[in-house]
């Protein structure tokens, strides 16, 4: 779908890679080494998103460090467009809102940072029918094509290992119960 509108397989990169998550920063090499792309080709298009004020820039020594302009007016379509064209939005109305209670949803791993490597993986927090997730998640596989990663985690155990869900590294798809990523910090 995206593909098709866009048709600079580039550009579809860069799209995916800033919109899925606002969090995300690159550099151009970095993006180019990622994309196995010259560093000219990804140099255009980010000139052009960028003269279009879809990303913005700011100087990091002699670089120049990437990331999606969220104040953007068209901000919420893209990223809804890429989550779309990656078939998240489908999984979280097909699988989170019919297995119980589910308190949180993370996306992780390569897609939270805006790559699409086939394979989704998704931290569930709270009590679920596992037997139901699994029977979804093959339904849902078959439907997005890629593969699908479940990590399911009651509240507690959440808890103690939210150190390892940042928002640089995990993308919020689902929060009934408004758990926070960040630790709590302890008094001393």
């Amino acid at each position: 779908m995206l593909d098709s509108l866009v048709t600079s397989k580039t550009r579809v990169k860069l799209l995916l890679k800033f919109f899925l998550n606002q969090e995300t920063q690159a550099y151009l090499r970095g993006l180019a080494d990622e994309f196995g792309e010259s560093t000219n080709a990804v140099r255009v298009e980010l000139n052009r998103l960028t003269e279009a004020g879809f990303l913005t820039t700011r100087d990091d020594g002699r670089m120049k460090l990437y990331q999606a302009n969220a104040k953007h007016p068209l901000f919420p379509e893209l990223h809804s467009l890429v989550k779309k064209y990656l078939g998240i939005d489908q999984l979280i109305e097909r699988v989170l809102s019919k297995l119980g209670s589910v308190q949180l949803a993370l996306i992780t791993g390569d897609y939270a940072e805006g790559k699409d490597s086939g394979i989704i993986d998704l931290t569930i927090v709270g009590k679920i029918d596992r037997n139901y997730l699994n029977e979804l998640i093959e339904k849902t596989e078959r439907l997005i094509h890629r593969k699908i990663r479940v990590l399911v985690l009651t509240v507690e155990e959440f808890e103690r290992l939210k150190g390892r869900f940042t928002s640089g590294n995990s993308l919020i798809v689902w929060n009934e119960s408004q758990l926070s990523l960040e630790p709590v910090k302890v008094a001393s």
